[in-house]
């Protein structure tokens, strides 16, 4: 399975960033998937109304963005909470790519979502990114769906090191590991779905 972990942190060494690496080793363990990751440290996509993103003039950055998520079978999102939602970045370019340009990116896809805390929070900003995902989804008619379970990140640079590996509460790596299998299942499950009525 190819799967793009994205961190939507435009902070260096960001705990979004802790919390996908975390994903990655993980994953590594596995050693069956094909995995990216991407971090919004560059972030460079214009906000709405004020520009928007040209498929023939990406930046590095857009491209990187962009190749990641359109490879992707499984496209996950880590988002750090601010003031009780998801982050500008991610909001906006979630409305920047949503539209008829960027609609393969809504389609055949499974999305899960992660908010990320230092203290006790994150599930805001992963239930507004399911809405908003949704949405999308459903308004450019594509087939696609947004796995149910969503993780919350409690007290992320307590669990996890800069390099996203485990320090923490073993609650915390118990409950992440059932976050990543539920995930995978629901993903494989959808993508085995899509083969066979493209088979048909």
């Amino acid at each position: 399975m190819k799967i793009t972990l994205i961190s939507t942190s435009s902070r260096e060494n960001s705990n979004s960033l802790r919390f996908v690496s975390f994903l990655r080793h993980l994953l590594a363990e596995e050693g069956q998937h094909e995995v990216s990751l991407v971090t919004f440290e560059n972030y460079d996509i214009p906000l709405v109304g004020q520009g928007s993103v040209k498929k023939d003039t990406l930046t590095p950055f857009q491209e990187e963005l962009i190749g990641a998520w359109e490879a992707a079978d499984l496209v996950l999102f880590a988002m750090p909470e601010y003031n009780w939602t998801a982050p500008p970045q991610a909001t906006n370019a979630i409305h920047q790519l949503g539209g008829p340009a960027f609609k393969h990116l809504f389609d055949n896809k499974v999305f899960a979502m992660v908010g990320i805390s230092n203290g006790r929070g994150g599930r805001q900003p992963a239930l507004d990114m399911t809405t908003v995902v949704n949405k999308i989804i459903s308004f450019t008619t594509s087939y696609s769906i947004v796995s149910p379970k969503l993780y919350e990140s409690h007290e992320t640079d307590k669990n996890l090191d800069e390099n996203g590996h485990f320090i923490g509460h073993e609650v915390y790596d118990r409950t992440a590991r059932a976050f990543l299998a539920y995930t995978l299942t629901v993903a494989q499950r959808w993508i085995g779905t899509e083969q066979l009525v493209g088979e048909e």
